[in-house]
């Protein structure tokens, strides 16, 4: 039988967006604030509010740098998120009943 309780279920990835943002970061390893933004497809204040979120929960890191004069954020998906991340996608399929195995046609 397979356990249905939903408080197994990580929160913090329940939201689309901060979910996208683990699973892109999960790929790009690294990536400018904008970068994340338009990977995405989300607005500035939308992203800056969910990272801010997975910074706190320490499921991303931040760091802040200058490039040509001007303030560049550039984050990264910590060991604790991509943990975070397996685990959400582990107990997703662990909700999926196994496929029904095939009959032989006769």
């Amino acid at each position: 039988m397979t356990d249905f309780d939903h408080t197994a279920i990580d929160e913090l990835l329940q939201s689309r967006v901060r979910l996208a943002i683990v699973a892109f970061l999960a790929s790009a390893g690294r990536a400018d604030f904008s970068v994340v933004r338009d990977s995405i497809k989300t607005t500035d204040g939308n992203a800056s509010v969910h990272l801010r979120k997975l910074e706190d929960a320490d499921y991303v890191m931040a760091q802040k740098r200058f490039v040509n004069r001007k303030p560049q954020t550039v984050y990264a998906l910590t060991d604790r998120g991509r943990q975070a991340l397996v685990d959400y996608v582990a107990h997703l399929e662990s909700l999926m009943s196994p496929p029904k195995p095939k009959g032989r046609a006769t």
